[in-house]
Parts: C-alpha cells; sequence; structure tokens
C-alpha cells in the first residue's frame, strides 16, 4: 500500500503490480486528490489518508484492472448511508465521476 499525491510512473505501477498483481485495490481522497495504490483493505488505505488530513466524507474505493484497463468504484468503505450511499458501489454521479477521473490520471500511464 503506497500514497500517491502525483501521477504514477511506469516503473511505479510495475512494482505495484509485482506486488499485488493485476488488480489494485485504489482509495480516493476525491477532494484532495490523494490516491492509495495496493493493499489489502479498502479501510487500512483510508486509515492512511485520515493520518495526513483528509475527511472521511472525501475518502472512497475501488480498484482499477491493470491488464484489461479497467476502473471499478466498489468497496465496503463506500456503504456510507449518511451520505444516501448504501451501497458497495458509489452511487452519486458527481462522486463516482471525480474517483473515476483521478484514478486515470494517477494511472495515465496505462492508456499511453
Amino acid at each position: 500500500m503506497k500514497f500517491f499525491d502525483r501521477p504514477l510512473s511506469p516503473d511505479e505501477i510495475k512494482k505495484l503490480q509485482d506486488q499485488w498483481g493485476d488488480y489494485l485495490k485504489v482509495t480516493v481522497d476525491i477532494k484532495n486528490n490523494w490516491v492509495i495504490a495496493g493493499g489489502e483493505l479498502h479501510a487500512d488505505g483510508e486509515q492512511l489518508l485520515l493520518s495526513k488530513g483528509s475527511q472521511q466524507d472525501h475518502i472512497w474505493g475501488g480498484g482499477i484492472n491493470l491488464q484489461d484497463k479497467l476502473i471499478d468504484t466498489t468497496a465496503v468503505l463506500n456503504l456510507r448511508p449518511r451520505l444516501k450511499n448504501d451501497n458497495l458501489e458509489i452511487l452519486d454521479p458527481d462522486r463516482r465521476e471525480k474517483f473515476i477521473g483521478i484514478v486515470k490520471s494517477y494511472f495515465k500511464q496505462l492508456w499511453v
């Protein structure tokens, strides 16, 4: 699990893939544009983001398949009834688009 506040280099993506395989869990602060990549649980990424000053309402989870270049927005972390998100999926279109946009920008080397 590693914290990023900028797009990843091809070497960084390769190192994460070597450690975690073709599917990476990602936990994203959609306000500060911070990404945690890798790890076993989105909750661990959430704790790291909170320790860096993130607010819980801005932290969402999902994943990226490095082979197929597919991004998903599903995580237990996303169960937030208080924010009207009573599903594993990020239901709010604005939050979901922001999450996907950040992940795409951080992993843009996959589409080069």
